[in-house]
């Protein structure tokens, strides 16, 4: 009670008008409490996007929005807006493979590999070495081999080995080769390894990499040699399920009939039962996300009810929006973003909340994004709730004010900062501070009355962007990928001045179609591309664009 105590007198910095239509502390914690404890109970398995558990998330929040008064802001006057998505692939029961007369068993003999086609093929076995044609390095596998119609066999070494510097590192993607075998006429690739310092492949199905059009199979251990032999008749059945999914996002408005809008919002998606992104290692669990991001919807909430009530904040209308899939990839912001449900160009300025529930003593709040506008200063000068704002510039970042910075809105992400519970099956209610949660959402209102009477925000480009995995790569391209394009390659969704692909002339929509001699098919391929070069390096790229394909030197 002490700190509800503490937290009114810090609220006299508010205008007086305001906090006479502020429900009670203990009310707004009440209904916090109950927020969170709903959206992170097990009934609702982790609100993985796409599921049942998540679509009672999505109910529950848009019967909220009707609670509060919002207008439906979604799909035929719903608050719900859809989006489909790839879900993770998974292994169907069908999967066979038949070599002569013997008969393997999947997992324990052959892996099918993630960008293999479901399908059934019978041919007979080609041997093609390695499976790389690279005329400037006199080396042409296929010389003198005729694939089409056939099965093929290829070594995942290469003429000079697996290692850092092999000449052939441009070659030694397997999907790349994989693509070759195709291009040539083959019906199926089989995999095997032949070479005690080489690995086998360790990739996993995943919903971001496409088919290559052919079953692809590896072929464990050392049975190969009596196996894979000339014209043996091989039967490959590929079974991989992949299924289309649809989540919702949940928008909902209040409408005072302004002319600009301040966008709200928080993800209410989270892992499910561990999906990608998990850091749990142990016995499938249900992981509740009660910080990531029941906390930030919970806050959402608070704002909507407040806001509603507070009749001098209304110079603009309040847009809120929880959104699904940011566990996957921000596609519930992207897809709004893109789809928009009223004018982009209406929009004032973004708040994002993402993980909000865990307010330490040090009452530090992370503030993201504060030099997408110069009115985001106000964020250093706020004195509310005796929290202190540590900020950073950029405008990109793992959440969802991302989609709208590359809109060309204003948007900040609030945060609590990680924590030991972070996508584990322990990040659980009875860790949240409630209390904390409270002196956020007054901070936030606070921030929102001082902007009231300032008009549209200005919009400014954040000059540091650091838009790829930099512990994994030692050069970065300076873009963001468009993770919902699902087409062949690497869509761009966003660039950064003075990076190599700002550089190079690229530009927002451009379709990522080569790196060097790397193929980039998808996101996976573009990222293994990416990581054949060093500081300094100049390649060529090749991309899509209006249709057409143009070729740039780019320099790291």
């Amino acid at each position: 009670m002490n700190a509800i105590r503490t937290s009114l007198i810090a609220l006299a910095l508010l205008p007086q008008v305001v906090l006479a239509q502020l429900r009670s502390d203990p009310d707004v914690l009440d209904q916090m409490r109950n927020d969170v404890r709903y959206l992170a109970s097990d009934l609702l398995e982790g609100r993985e996007a796409g599921t049942p558990g998540e679509k009672l998330a999505v109910d529950y929040i848009a019967a909220k929005f009707g609670n509060v008064g919002l207008m439906p802001y979604g799909d035929s006057a719903t608050y719900l807006q859809s989006f489909t998505f790839q879900a993770e692939p998974v292994l169907g029961p069908a999967n066979g493979l038949q070599l002569g007369r013997t008969t393997l068993a999947v997992e324990k003999d052959f892996e099918v590999l993630p960008y293999s086609a479901t399908g059934v093929v019978r041919g007979k076995v080609m041997r093609v070495g390695y499976g790389i044609q690279a005329p400037d390095l006199g080396t042409d596998d296929y010389k003198g081999l005729d694939p089409k119609g056939r099965v093929v066999a290829i070594s995942v070494s290469s003429p000079d080995g697996i290692h850092p510097h092999s000449k052939f590192l441009a070659y030694h993607d397997l999907r790349v080769r994989a693509e070759k075998a195709v291009e040539l006429g083959a019906i199926g690739v089989i995999f095997y390894n032949d070479d005690p310092a080489a690995s086998a492949p360790e990739e996993r199905l995943n919903a971001k990499v496409k088919s290559c059009g052919v079953p692809v199979l590896f072929l464990k251990g050392e049975r190969y040699a009596e196996l894979l032999v000339e014209n043996n008749p091989v039967v490959i059945d590929a079974d991989i399920q992949r299924t289309e999914r649809t989540a919702y996002n949940v928008v909902g408005m209040l409408d005072f009939g302004k002319p600009e809008i301040v966008v709200i919002g928080a993800h209410l998606d989270h892992l499910g039962w561990g999906a990608e992104g998990s850091l749990y290692r142990g016995e499938k669990a249900i992981h509740n996300g009660a910080d990531d991001n029941a906390s930030g919807i919970a806050v959402m909430l608070a704002l909507a009810n407040d806001l509603a009530e507070m009749e001098h904040m209304r110079n603009n209308n309040y847009l809120f929006i929880a959104f699904s899939g940011e566990e996957k990839g921000l596609y519930g912001s992207n897809h709004w973003t893109k789809h928009p449900t009223l004018p982009i160009a209406r929009l004032n300025y973004m708040i994002n909340l993402d993980m909000v529930g865990r307010l330490d003593t040090s009452n530090v709040i992370g503030v993201n994004g504060v030099g997408t506008s110069p009115a985001w200063a106000e964020v250093d000068r706020m004195k509310v709730e005796g929290l202190i704002a540590k900020t950073t510039t950029s405008g990109i970042g793992p959440s969802d004010h991302t989609s709208f910075y590359l809109q060309g809105v204003p948007a900040i992400h609030f945060f609590t900062g990680s924590h030991a519970d972070y996508h584990k099956p322990s990040d659980d209610e009875d860790k949240v501070n409630y209390t904390g949660m409270l002196r956020i959402t007054r901070y936030i209102e606070a921030l929102v009355a001082t902007l009231n009477d300032d008009g549209k925000l200005a919009f400014a480009k954040t000059e540091e962007v650091n838009t790829e995995d930099t512990p994994r790569f030692k050069v970065t391209l300076g873009v963001v990928p468009d993770y919902l394009y699902d087409g062949r390659g690497m869509r761009i969704d966003g660039i950064t001045e003075g990076k190599p692909a700002a550089n190079a002339g690229l530009k927002v929509g451009d379709v990522v179609l080569k790196l060097g001699a790397v193929e980039v098919t998808d996101m996976m391929a573009y990222m293994k591309g990416l990581s054949q070069f060093n500081k300094g390096d100049t390649t060529k790229v090749k991309v899509l664009r209006d249709g057409k394909e143009i070729e740039q030197d780019i320099t790291f």
